[in-house]
């Protein structure tokens, strides 16, 4: 018999990971409950975690102040994939452009908030739950996502982060979502004997804490098990590059096309906080997130699944305008933001290129608010009360 100690410290080591629950997941999908909303729709959420230097990535090749600040890191025009007169991707992007040139992918320039804070911790949190500078919210926009449009017993795996911890993002007051890095790994967890055991007991009169962990155990289980019949429906036979993102995108393709009831999946990576010799490790994380966005937008093309995604790929915060003496470039302000799928419109680079003549000490200055997109995404793409979630009314942008 496990006392009480030893059940509660073993149950926090099980949910530790990540291993936010759902409700119920069987009778959810039998009883068709869920969230409000386009129920068909899916969103990708993706991550440049460490604060991508996005004058590097969109280049604004036609301004010589870009050339006279960067000496050293600065790309070649001659390399430059020009977009327009103006702007063009990093060469490192190429498996992009044919995406682009198809209408498949949109940019958005000079994206940011009132007031930034460089801070990696602070900025990403501003993002992340998207609050005033001044704001210290506790719940993520997808979290509240989750709590404002559910209905009956609401499942959790509705919003899927591909990690072994859990954003602030996706954590709900009510509900959050849930962090699962493998389906089968997170199956082989919760059917370990203890916990199958435990999540199998009928708790005798416990304190309210101890209830929850029998409780969020025993959904935990049923969520696995689910999650992980469901995750053998479709094996891709496409081959994703190595590294996080090609692995984590494998698995968002296989929940995709298997039929999980999903609606938002959000997948992070670092390796972008790049104070020292800037170029060569950008270049080889654009052309691994390139080529794993070809990959999966590929598979989801051939399935017939392209119309029912939308991705959106953002930074914390961008890069300063003039390099450092270390061959690199230090914490930023604004920046830009891709969406890729199969039902965008509007023009492909949506506004006008970074103006770098106008800088805040040295940084570039917003002109869009990233409520905005997330507005847009929330309103017209998920089909949900946007000012509800977000605690006022922003316009929304025409790209969907």
């Amino acid at each position: 018999m496990v006392n009480r100690r030893e059940f509660i410290k073993r149950s926090a080591l099980a949910t530790a990971g990540g291993l936010m629950i759902p409700n119920f997941l069987k009778a959810f999908e039998q009883q068709h409950l869920g969230l409000n909303g386009n129920s068909d729709k899916i969103l990708v959420i993706i991550q440049l975690s460490g604060g991508n230097d996005g004058l590097n990535t969109v280049i604004p090749f036609r301004n010589d102040i870009y050339y006279r600040e960067r000496p050293t890191i600065a790309i070649n025009r001659d390399k430059v994939l020009n977009l327009n007169d103006e702007i063009g991707l990093n060469p490192a992007l190429e498996k992009l452009r044919s995406w682009y040139d198809n209408g498949f992918m949109r940019i958005i320039n000079n994206v940011g908030y009132p007031n930034p804070d460089r801070s990696h911790f602070r900025s990403m949190d501003i993002w992340q739950t998207a609050s005033n500078a001044d704001q210290y919210l506790q719940t993520g926009w997808l979290g509240r996502y989750l709590d404002a449009n559910c209905t009956g017993n609401c499942a959790s795996y509705k919003a899927l982060e591909i990690d072994d911890t859990l954003s602030l993002a996706m954590k709900g007051e009510k509900l959050k979502a849930l962090s699962v890095l493998e389906p089968e790994k997170l199956y082989r967890q919760v059917h370990g004997d203890f916990i199958a055991k435990i999540a199998k007991s009928q708790p005798a009169e416990h304190s309210d804490n101890v209830s929850y962990l029998y409780k969020t155990l025993a959904e935990t289980a049923s969520s696995a098990e689910y999650l992980h019949t469901k995750s053998k429906v479709y094996q891709t036979k496409a081959s994703f590059p190595n590294g996080e993102l090609g692995q984590r995108l494998k698995t968002i393709s296989e929940l995709i096309l298997s039929g999980m009831p999903t609606n938002v999946y959000y997948v992070s990576i670092s390796g972008f906080d790049t104070h020292v010799n800037q170029v060569g490790q950008q270049e080889r994380l654009l052309r691994n997130y390139a080529e794993t966005m070809d990959v999966f937008l590929n598979e989801l093309k051939q399935n017939n699944k392209l119309d029912d995604v939308l991705l959106m790929t953002f930074s914390e915060f961008g890069r300063r305008v003039k390099q450092n003496a270390s061959g690199g470039t230090d914490h930023g302000t604004a920046n830009n933001v891709f969406l890729m799928g199969g039902k965008l419109k509007s023009d492909k680079v949506m506004n006008e290129a970074p103006n770098l003549t106008d800088l805040d000490e040295g940084d570039l200055k917003y002109s869009v608010d990233f409520r905005k997109i997330y507005a847009t995404l929330l309103r017209n793409w998920l089909g949900v009360n946007d000012e509800l979630i977000l605690g006022k009314r922003f316009d929304s942008l025409n790209f969907v």
